[in-house]
């Protein structure tokens, strides 16, 4: 339960990766500001959570189970918190899809909505009732550079992204009439063991149906180009906690944060043309005509990365 004077956060998706470092995080606050809820479908999956816990496991972090793709479980989760009381709601569960769409079928298709779009719609839709009636929350998502542009051969995930942050961007104006806030966390690529397992499993995949020339494409020059970047560019799952601490503990958060400023450059090509060429055409060339030259520009800003730009990725400001 608690104490009086701590912020109640619930925070979905926390048996590894960017959920259990923020449930940590806040869980550890210096000020003990935070009473956490982290959740996950599965807790059996608790021991990460646990040992990286510590002696606040228990204290300023209790565990429920949480399912986001399913109204009943997501129901009796809130009402297990005292008064249904929850201040900061971090949705933080997703899954990922990589390949050809081709190779995808609708029901993998689905799925990864049904998490990443609908599991995120049913906790706003649960908790927001009672954030209005107090007039006070702050609801932050955690969506991805590719909710802004899209990505070659992430096709379905980044149409997930892309409809969460459609949604959003309707809410945030209806909220704001109430004192709820609502801030989306934009990471670029996170070294995570999801991520790493994803591209390993990726890699060693057949394809059957797609034709040669896609899946030539995919394994010898999307693939080797995406190591690239997320070698040179990746954070990790500490750079996105720290972010979100400072979104929720800003006195006017955002709506927006690109956790990344290496970034800012790729999105704005997107809005500097409205007729979307500039930034197809921009992605085409360097990913099938100019792949030497950014495999050697990915190692120079690997380099560089490693000291001083690297300390500016981490805020959101």
């Amino acid at each position: 339960m608690a104490n009086s004077g701590q912020k109640v956060v619930l925070i979905t998706g926390c048996s590894s990766g960017i959920g259990l470092r923020i449930a940590v995080t806040l869980a550890k606050d210096e000020k003990k500001r935070y009473h956490v809820i982290a959740t996950m479908r599965d807790l059996k999956k608790k021991n990460k959570l646990v040992e990286a816990a510590g002696d606040a496991y228990g204290k300023t972090l209790i565990l429920l189970p949480l399912d986001v793709c399913s109204d009943e479980s997501v129901k009796q989760c809130i009402n297990n918190i005292k008064d249904r009381h929850i201040d900061i709601l971090i949705n933080n569960a997703g899954v990922g899809l990589l390949g050809p769409v081709e190779s995808i079928s609708i029901e993998e298709m689905k799925r990864v909505f049904e998490t990443n779009f609908f599991g995120v719609v049913r906790m706003i839709k649960e908790v927001m009732p009672d954030m209005k009636k107090r007039r006070s929350g702050h609801i932050v998502v955690m969506s991805s550079v590719m909710g802004l542009q899209g990505v070659v051969f992430n096709d379905v995930y980044t149409a997930s992204k892309f409809a969460m942050e459609g949604f959003c961007e309707s809410m945030a104006v209806q909220l704001m009439k109430f004192n709820i806030r609502l801030s989306m966390i934009e990471p670029g690529p996170v070294h995570t063991e999801f991520e790493t397992k994803m591209m390993e499993d990726v890699a060693k995949m057949e394809y059957p149906g797609v034709d040669a020339d896609t899946v030539r494409y995919f394994k010898d020059v999307y693939l080797p180009s995406s190591i690239d970047i997320f070698e040179a560019m990746g954070q990790t799952p500490e750079d996105i906690a720290k972010c979100t601490k400072k979104v929720i503990e800003s006195s006017s958060p955002r709506f927006r944060n690109l956790t990344n400023s290496l970034y800012t450059p790729i999105v704005a090509l997107k809005y500097a043309d409205e007729t979307g060429g500039l930034s197809v055409n921009t992605f085409y060339n360097l990913l099938f005509n100019f792949g030497p030259l950014m495999h050697i520009t990915m190692s120079i800003l690997k380099c560089l990365t490693c000291s001083c730009l690297r300390r500016r990725t981490v805020s959101p400001n």
